[in-house]
């Protein structure tokens, strides 16, 4: 098993930043990849940045360029560093990881952080 913690939400003006952090506890050598999703109210959850083992990365089209995803190894920690940020980036995010490949453009992550939630005001 695998426990993800996720700390650093909050609430910031449009043009700020954030940086969230997810710890993994457990099981964490079985993990291949980590990933950022985010759902905002009323809306489908959405993936919005993955990292695999290798430090490959993808990212949403909406937050390229804006957010970062990385990892540090040696902790079990995977950040997303979030700047230039919109009002449509509020939301409730969440940290995933999986154990198999195929790390983007899919919700099949298995194991899941309560989420942390993210408010960015005009």
């Amino acid at each position: 098993q695998v426990q993800l913690v996720e700390t650093g939400g909050g609430s910031v003006q449009a043009g700020g930043s954030l940086r969230l952090s997810c710890a993994a506890y457990g099981y964490t050598d079985s993990i291949y990849c980590m990933g950022w999703f985010r759902q905002a109210p009323g809306k489908e959850r959405e993936g919005v940045a993955v990292i695999d083992s290798d430090g490959s990365t993808s990212y949403a089209d909406s937050v390229k360029g804006r957010f970062t995803i990385s990892q540090d190894n040696a902790k079990n920690t995977v950040y997303l560093q979030m700047n230039s940020l919109k009002p449509e980036d509020t939301g409730m995010y969440y940290c995933a990881a999986k154990h198999g490949p195929y790390c983007s453009g899919t919700l099949a992550f298995d194991y899941w952080g309560q989420g942390t939630q993210v408010t960015v005001s005009s």
